[in-house]
């Protein structure tokens, strides 16, 4: 598929939706922040219970956009030599002479799953670091490049505390998105049962290809944001720091420390990306608050206060979009949006 215009991207994340659709029953929302993330050239966090379809979602994914897939299964003597590769010694058998070759690791892939990644230890989660910010690895002293687009989307199980290696912040910070996936509805998983449990088996066909997606993400990054809208997502990510960095006493005090700089970029991008799969050329309100716990809720650490009440991060974000606002009539003084959406869109 073609795509030049924001209506052909839209026509394609719809294809796409309807294609996913086919194997993954419900999980609207989870599958939107997905293609969020792919539009907008990041990385996804996706956390959930077992048998909620994290890893065949992806899979399925990476077949309805003919991408390049390789599944790494993360466990505690995972080396990260394993994921980037490693240099062997080739023999000429003709000749007789010997050379050393790179042999590339499973990271050589547009579209990688790190299948339960904190179950390996920190030295080789951080081997996806340098792949997951430079998009190469550097391996024998040369840095090779990955394919374009490179996307990592990595699952984790939030029950099990045994044998798992929590994420560092600096890490979850590279991830654009961290996605939630919850238990279908009672239809959806008689659904599922009936889909699963009998000899036909559904094929997805491929709708986009890696052009296709980066067109996409060069779309999303050309799409305006007024600047009522991009000063209501720099007030969500400050009003999570110290009160004396400019936070907001309400939400400060329920957390250890506030977003960074990168949260506001994510808002930002992600709401483009919400923009551009919906058919528009502007963003509104409404694109950042459907992409604000996503994209915060793995970048805020809730405070002794917010666990004695029982607030989980997706509870603070509540409360944050609650009391950040703009004034009335910021967005209609934007030339870049004036009568295309208002203050409360």
């Amino acid at each position: 598929m073609t795509i030049s215009t924001r209506e052909q991207a839209a026509q394609a994340a719809t294809t796409l939706t309807t294609e996913l659709g086919k194997i993954i029953v419900g999980q609207s929302q989870v599958v939107e922040e997905t293609l969020i993330a792919l539009s907008a050239g990041g990385h996804a966090l996706i956390e959930g219970v077992p048998g909620l379809a994290k890893t065949l979602l992806i899979s399925t994914l990476a077949s309805a956009t003919s991408l390049s897939f390789s599944r790494i299964q993360f466990t505690p003597d995972l080396m990260p030599s394993d994921i980037t590769g490693t240099e062997v010694i080739r023999e000429d058998k003709a000749t007789g002479t010997r050379e050393l070759v790179f042999l590339p690791g499973p990271v050589f892939a547009s579209v990688v799953l790190a299948d339960e990644i904190n179950r390996t230890p920190p030295k080789t989660q951080a081997a996806l670091l340098e792949s997951m910010q430079e998009r190469q690895v550097t391996a024998g002293g040369q840095r090779r490049k990955l394919p374009a687009p490179f996307f990592v989307l990595a699952t984790q199980n939030p029950i099990e505390q045994e044998g798992t290696y929590p994420l560092p912040e600096a890490q979850l910070d590279r991830f654009l998105l961290k996605i939630s996936v919850g238990y279908p509805s009672e239809a959806e998983e008689l659904e599922i049962i009936r889909r699963t449990t009998g000899n036909s088996a559904a094929q997805v066909a491929p709708i986009v290809d890696a052009e296709g997606l980066l067109a996409i993400q060069r779309l999303v990054r050309d799409t305006p944001i007024a600047d009522g809208v991009a000063r209501f997502c720099l007030g969500l990510v400050r009003a999570t720091r110290p009160t004396t960095e400019g936070g907001h006493p309400e939400i400060s005090k329920l957390l250890r420390w506030g977003a960074g700089p990168r949260a506001g970029q994510a808002l930002v991008l992600s709401a483009k990306a919400r923009a551009t799969l919906k058919g528009r050329n502007f963003v509104t309100l409404e694109d950042v608050r459907a992409v604000a716990k996503p994209v915060l809720r793995h970048r805020l650490q809730p405070g002794y206060e917010a666990e004695a009440m029982g607030m989980a991060p997706d509870a603070i974000i509540d409360k944050l979009l609650s009391v950040v606002s703009l004034p009335k009539g910021a967005l209609e003084k934007d030339p870049a949006v004036a009568g295309a959406v208002g203050a409360g869109a």
